[in-house]
C-alpha cells in the first residue's frame, strides 16, 4: 500500500472543507497510520483515524493517499470501552459516565440513521456514528467547539463523532459510500498493542 503522510491539502476542496487548517497527527496516530499502510490492515478499503485526545481525524483512500483531516467532536466522557446494550437505550437514560467514544478496529458504513440522514456508522451496537455536527442544541455551541483552536472543547457528544457537514460530504461520504471502509479509533487509556490485533510498531 503506498502512503503519503498529510503535507498541505492535496485539494482546495479538502482545506476548505475543515472549519480550521488541518493539524499534523500525533506520534501515536502516525504509529497507527503507518502500521495500516506498512501491513496493508485495511484490506484495500478506505480508512480513518480517530484521534480522541487530538480531537482529530484523518481520512485516507484504499491506496493509502491521504485525503484531509479536520477537526472532531467526541465523546464527553474519557475512555475506551464500549458501554454494552447503550444502543437501544434513549439519550436520556445515559449516564455521563458513559458518554464515551470506545477504542478500536471497526468496519463501517454508510447507512440511514434516525433524524440525520445517511451517516457512517462505525459501531452499529453500541449506536456509535460519525456524522456532520448537531445544531439543534444551540447551547452546546458544536460548531464553536469544532472551530476552536484547542481540543480542549471538544469533548460534548454522548459517544458519536460529530465534524464538519463540508467535510462529511466532500471527503467521508464519497470514499464510504460503495464498499465502507475501517475506521481506528485511538485509545486513550489502553494500549495500542491490546487496541488493534496485529499492531506492531513502524
Amino acid at each position: 500500500m503506498r502512503f503519503a503522510g498529510p503535507p498541505a491539502c492535496a485539494f482546495l476542496a479538502v482545506c476548505a472543507a475543515s472549519p480550521v487548517m488541518a493539524q499534523m497527527p500525533s506520534a501515536k496516530a502516525s504509529q497507527v497510520i503507518g502500521w495500516v499502510a506498512s501491513t496493508g490492515d485495511a484490506r484495500g478499503r478506505p480508512f480513518m483515524i480517530i484521534d480522541k485526545v487530538g480531537a482529530e481525524i484523518f481520512v485516507y483512500d484504499r491506496t493509502g493517499r491521504f485525503m484531509g483531516s479536520t477537526p472532531a467532536l467526541v465523546g464527553s466522557t474519557r475512555g475506551d470501552h464500549e458501554v454494552v446494550g447503550i444502543g437501544d437505550r434513549e439519550l436520556s437514560d445515559i449516564k455521563p459516565s458513559e458518554r464515551t467514544t470506545p477504542a478500536g478496529r471497526y468496519v463501517a458504513i454508510i447507512g440511514p440513521s434516525n433524524g440525520l440522514g445517511r451517516v457512517l456508522w462505525i459501531d452499529i451496537p453500541g449506536a456509535v456514528a460519525l456524522h456532520p455536527v448537531i445544531t439543534n442544541h444551540p447551547q452546546e455551541h458544536r460548531v464553536e467547539r469544532l472551530r476552536s483552536e484547542t481540543p480542549a472543547d471538544n469533548r460534548i457528544t454522548y459517544g458519536c463523532i460529530n465534524i464538519s457537514p463540508m467535510f462529511y460530504e466532500n471527503v467521508v461520504r464519497p470514499l464510504f459510500t460503495s464498499h465502507g471502509g475501517v475506521v481506528y479509533i485511538l485509545p486513550e487509556k489502553r494500549s495500542l498493542a491490546s487496541t488493534f490485533p496485529g499492531y506492531r510498531v513502524q
